[in-house]
């Protein structure tokens, strides 16, 4: 059975994923899913995570100044280059169907998924 490995195409460094905690491509997210790989966990060690905070301007009304996006950038621990972003989309932490039961929203707390740019990834097989 081929093992799938998954490396920084900057530096070349092992990055640890495991091909089970991989989403089908498939897999609806709010967020998108389009030229990515979404993993469910990954290994910390390997990685350094930076908080971003960011408002775009959208006057709506006088009182509306934005939309604020939240997320976390996820760089390799190695050569610290970004290769993805931490997005809170991922499946529902509780087993309901969502706020008055419209399905998922934003009230439902969500888990973590790491969402990592192809173009930032070289995957390779080993035998």
């Amino acid at each position: 059975m081929a093992l799938t490995i998954y490396t920084c195409k900057e530096c070349g460094s092992d990055l640890n994923l495991n091909p089970n905690d991989l989403f089908p491509p498939d897999f609806y997210f709010e967020a998108g899913n389009k030229k990515t790989l979404s993993f469910a966990a990954v290994d910390a060690e390997k990685f350094r995570f930076e908080k971003e905070d960011k408002i775009m301007p959208f006057f709506e009304t006088l009182n509306y100044w934005g939309i604020q996006r939240k997320r976390t950038k996820i760089k390799c621990n190695s050569c610290n280059h970004l290769i993805g972003y931490i997005y809170d989309d991922g499946p529902p932490l509780t087993g309901g169907i969502g706020q008055y039961g419209f399905g998922p929203s934003q009230v439902v707390p969500r888990a973590p998924r790491y969402r990592f740019k192809t173009k930032a990834v070289q995957i390779s097989s080993q035998t």
